[in-house]
């Protein structure tokens, strides 16, 4: 894939602006995403992260500004045509079909790709571990199984980029810590462009190529993970970011030495 300072621009957002009502929700958000890269929009409750995911994803209007894919606007196009898959924190899987029909259901809609839907649908379902569940239907499967369904419902129509709205919440830390990994070997696999939405500073720092960081409507620092901890923009970077992954290894070191 090369490196990715070498990567073009996928994906361009330009001043985007959002108001509810009287509320200034975004105010003016410009970045750029780079073919293949994984990019994590971190930032506490209320910051504007999941309001961005839905206007690139073309559930909600921007109130002013723009974005682009490949050069292309697509701040008016309809979110079928985006070529763009999304994970919502509550997988949105259909409980009266199986897993094998969940994974198929979005190939099945699309002519061009109805024909192959089963070999597709059977390669991705392989490919995120759930062979010997594909008759199982969710209610049966497990939080981090049904997450793996989610991701694969959306990988297989093959997306050219697949937003992810923090798709680990509901995950106890074990399992997370686990999905983290194939996480970012499926995205190896497929070479997909991923942005990713947490409020969970470790989370962010573990899976990036880079974090975005928001506070109320505004981009606070954009960074590799390593320049954010080691070079923290401003004192909410610093507070946010740095200081409490100190504080959750400070915590961890006192129940190891605890424990001992």
């Amino acid at each position: 894939m090369g490196t990715l300072s070498n990567r073009v621009d996928k994906l361009v957002v330009d001043r985007l602006v959002k108001y509810y009502g009287d509320t200034c929700v975004l105010n003016g958000i410009s970045l750029s995403v780079r073919e293949g890269e994984f990019l994590t929009i971190l930032g506490p409750s209320g910051c504007g992260k999941t309001t961005i995911l839905r206007i690139l994803i073309g559930l909600t209007p921007p109130t002013s500004g723009a974005v682009y894919s490949e050069g292309e606007d697509i701040t008016n196009m309809h979110p079928s045509r985006r070529k763009m898959g999304i994970v919502f924190q509550n997988y949105a899987l259909f409980e009266n079909m199986t897993v094998l029909k969940n994974v198929e259901y979005a190939l099945r809609i699309d002519k061009n790709k109805k024909v192959d839907s089963r070999k597709t649908a059977m390669y991705v379902i392989e490919l995120v571990g759930l062979k010997d569940y594909i008759h199982a239907k969710p209610a049966t499967l497990s939080g981090g199984q049904q997450q793996r369904v989610a991701l694969a419902r959306t990988l297989a129509p093959n997306p050219d980029i697949i937003l992810l709205d923090e798709p680990m919440a509901a995950l106890d830390a074990e399992i997370r810590y686990t999905m983290r990994g194939e996480l970012k070997n499926i995205q190896k696999i497929f070479g997909s462009t991923m942005i990713y939405i947490t409020h969970d500073q470790e989370e962010a720092l573990a899976l990036s190529d880079r974090v975005m960081v928001m506070r109320e409507g505004e981009i606070m620092q954009i960074d590799a993970p390593s320049n954010i901890v080691d070079n923290p923009a401003n004192d909410f970077v610093r507070q946010f970011v740095v200081d409490n992954i100190n504080h959750k290894l400070k915590s961890l070191t006192g129940l190891i030495r605890g424990g001992e």
